[in-house]
């Protein structure tokens, strides 16, 4: 994996990025089960139709809810992953160099998607690298026009991911989005990226249910100094904030 230097890594991607002219991203991570709170609402809707009329049995429909309410909580980091990139996306172009801090994401649905709608939202352009995988993925529509990738080896797409990022936000996701996390985590801490990443783990209810990073440092497999390798965050305003003090005193 790379870190801070003047050269590119030699493939057929990198002469695409220099293209663009993309100099740096930041990078969303999340769910690609997630989707927006429209959707999920409308779905909730049909299923109470359902339910009134007598189409679910009680047992049944009891499961079903749960589920749906889960979804809909989700659903708001969907909603907050387009806010933030697009408040990114808007700042971004206010900068001297309007064309740094683009943004990037895995190119699919949930998260991902949200990501560049965001910054579709906020006027800008946004990448989306996409990965060859079984039932999933198509590029999301959001991903602007010759901006999406596509690669088949996850340690390549993981390349670029890194290589340009000056910062990433993980939402809650799923084994591909432990797997990123957990990626640049050791990469920071074993300072095999040698640039300033700054990371942002954002939905405290989720990641504190599915990690504890202090039983890490309680059974002594991380030092304490490793749980400010990463700033957690709730809000989008709060994580914007922080991102962009990050990002300007960072070389």
């Amino acid at each position: 994996m790379p870190g801070h230097c003047a050269s590119w890594p030699s493939s057929s991607s990198h002469s695409r990025f220099r293209r663009l002219r993309v100099r740096d991203t930041i990078v969303f991570f999340g769910s690609s089960r997630a989707e927006s709170v429209k959707r999920t609402r409308a779905e909730l809707r049909t299923f109470e139709a359902e339910v009134k009329k007598g189409a679910i049995p009680p047992k049944e429909a009891a499961a079903e809810r749960e589920r749906l309410d889960t979804r809909l909580k989700l659903a708001r980091y969907y909603e907050d992953a387009a806010t933030l990139a697009k408040l990114l996306t808007r700042w971004a172009h206010t900068l001297d160099d309007n064309n740094r801090f683009t943004i990037v994401s895995g190119g699919g649905p949930g998260i991902m998607e949200a990501a560049n709608l965001g910054a579709a939202r906020g006027g800008g352009k946004s990448i989306g690298l996409n990965i060859s995988i079984p039932n999933e993925q198509e590029p999301n529509p959001y991903i602007s026009d010759g901006y999406s990738f596509e690669f088949h080896y996850f340690f390549m797409r993981k390349l670029w991911f890194v290589f340009l990022a000056r910062a990433m936000v993980i939402f809650p996701g799923g084994f591909g989005t432990m797997d990123e996390l957990m990626e640049v985590l050791t990469l920071v801490q074993t300072e095999k990226v040698t640039k300033k990443i700054a990371i942002v783990l954002y939905g405290t209810e989720y990641w504190d249910e599915v990690l504890d990073f202090d039983a890490m440092v309680r059974w002594g497999t991380i030092p304490p100094a490793d749980l400010a390798l990463f700033h957690r965050s709730d809000s989008t305003e709060e994580a914007f904030t922080y991102l962009k003090g990050q990002l300007l005193t960072s070389p």
